[in-house]
């Protein structure tokens, strides 16, 4: 290798230091002496000192203080320190307790139109409830920051004070067949062989009346109260009353989440029902689709007669069922109607039905009813509309009935409306054959039939013979609501009782004569049966 010339040395000599000072000015900084720190922590400030370049958490690390999984550091734990600052250690502990709360009863007026007015009795001493409310405390260095209810379990329900008031009614009492019960201020009340005979019998003040049903004799009440815990966990629960007793005790039936269908069946001491599944968001439920059947003597565990299934079309809004006389059992949903296998549990379709479209978060189901002979089933159809309407957006429904003797669907009454809730009267003989008559609500707007009000007309069950009863023309019409039948006919009368409520009071309609006869004027009955 050929030697540079002298002149050339100097020069890379040059270059050389260069480069060694170019990198050596790259290089991270060496780690030089320890810097000094203040923590200030569990009301003392104390000198330590770390490396150079530690961070808050390393800090605290080489102090030996320990910190807890909740407590919070200022400045962050990710932060750089240099020499001279200060760390301020905030001591944070979550802290449940728990405390019992008296709840106080309510007091509840109730109109009674058989006494004197300005009498009052107190029908039931108001008792306070008791609940268990479980508080979640957040405290920094000992002083409470916040304090939060995270759960409250009811330990007792409260009674309310029931006191009865007199209304001096100028309703003239009438003899009726049977109990009619009814939900009058969320309390159930019967009237027994007369409107003058009331007794308060579920006084609890908390019924929805989502269920409502009597036993064919009469001698239990099934329904539905308003649950106390959050409605994302439950609804309501089923409960059952005897209804002889004169201190009826409460019976519960271990379901809760029952929103369309209860029903006594034929022949039993037993209760059939459907459940849905809470949600937050409207209207408020997913459907199961599901049937049990639970026995009010005996008890026990509910037995499932039907697996939950999709429902069909809009099945998240549910179906409903109906009893034969002779235990059979139909079933109604959005899409259609059919029959329904108990011992193997499936669905056997019978008619479908184009769903109605709402365009809302309610979806709605075809009324059924069995006729009282069992040979023949009343619903309501969704009838086609001319075009340009969809099949689904028609407004106009109908009043049909299928029946099992020649299998043939009828429709008897064009334009009925969508809640018209077909009724069936008790089987009755003229001396020549047994027949019934059909009670329907026939809506007064017919193209609005989803709001409008409707009016009481009574039918031969083949669809003959039709009747405006009730109320008069020139008054405003029913809510929708399924008519109620009287289980037997008064002597002198020419037809059976049927039972309404119109404008929050009970009426009582002869189907034969169509007088009409008003039994409450308090306004405050909701739901009513026979």
């Amino acid at each position: 290798m050929p030697r540079l010339p002298l002149r050339a040395r100097p020069v890379l000599v040059a270059l050389l230091l260069l480069f060694i000072s170019l990198i050596t000015s790259c290089r991270s900084p060496q780690v030089g002496n320890d810097i000094s720190i203040h923590i200030n922590v569990d009301g003392q400030t104390t000198e330590a000192s770390a490396p150079t370049g530690s961070t808050v958490a390393q800090a605290i690390a080489a102090a030996g203080v320990t910190l807890g999984s909740l407590d919070k550091t200022e400045p962050p734990l990710y932060t750089v320190l240099g020499t001279g600052d200060t760390i301020k250690i905030t001591r944070v502990e979550e802290v449940f307790e728990t405390e019992e709360n008296v709840i106080p009863f309510e007091r509840q007026i109730v109109r009674n139109e058989t006494m004197p007015e300005g009498e009052t009795r107190l029908v039931q001493a108001g008792v306070n409830g008791l609940e268990e409310v479980t508080y979640r405390r957040i405290l920094e260095d000992q002083e409470e920051i916040s304090r939060n209810i995270v759960k409250t379990v009811t330990l007792k329900e409260a009674l309310p004070e029931i006191v009865m008031v007199g209304a001096q009614a100028s309703f003239v009492p009438l003899n009726i067949p049977g109990t009619l019960a009814y939900i009058a201020g969320g309390n159930a009340w019967i009237m027994e062989g007369s409107t003058a005979n009331r007794r308060v019998i579920v006084s609890t003040g908390d019924l929805d009346g989502r269920i409502f049903t009597l036993s064919p004799n009469g001698e239990y009440l099934v329904f539905t109260r308003r649950s106390t815990k959050p409605t994302d966990e439950e609804i309501n629960t089923l409960w059952a009353v005897r209804t002889r007793n004169l201190d009826p005790k409460l019976i519960s039936l271990q379901a809760r989440n029952v929103v369309h269908f209860a029903a006594w069946i034929p022949g039993t001491n037993s209760v059939a029902y459907s459940t849905v599944e809470p949600r937050s968001a409207a209207p408020g439920w997913q459907a199961n689709n599901d049937l049990y059947r639970v026995s009010i003597t005996t008890g026990g565990n509910p037995r499932r007669l039907l697996y939950p299934n999709s429902g069909g079309v809009y099945g998240w809004w549910g179906m409903t069922f109906a009893f034969a006389p002779d235990g059979r059992l139909a079933y109604a949903r959005p899409d259609g109607i059919g029959l329904v296998d108990q011992d193997g549990g499936y669905l056997k379709p019978l008619l479908e039905i184009t769903p109605y479209n709402s365009h809302s978060d309610w979806a709605w189901i075809p009324p059924l009813v069995w006729g009282a002979d069992g040979n023949s089933l009343y619903f309501v159809s969704h009838a086609p509309a001319p075009a340009p309407i969809s099949g689904e957006e028609s407004p106009y429904f109908d009043l049909s009935a299928v029946s099992f003797s020649n299998e043939a669907a009828v429709s008897i009454v064009n334009s009925a409306g969508m809640f018209s809730y077909p009724a069936v009267s008790p089987l009755r003989s003229d001396g020549k054959e047994n027949g019934f008559q059909v009670a329907y609500l026939q809506s007064i707007f017919i193209e609005q039939s989803d709001t409008s009000r409707y009016r009481l007309m009574v039918i031969d069950r083949d669809g003959s013979n039709a009747q405006a009863l009730f109320p008069p023309a020139d008054t405003n019409g029913l809510e929708p609501q399924t008519p109620v039948w009287a289980p037997a006919q008064l002597d002198g009368q020419t037809g059976d009782f049927l039972a309404v409520v119109y404008q929050g009071n009970l009426w009582l309609i002869d189907s034969g004569s169509g007088a009409a006869y008003q039994v409450t004027g308090d306004g405050l009955i909701t739901r009513i049966d026979w």
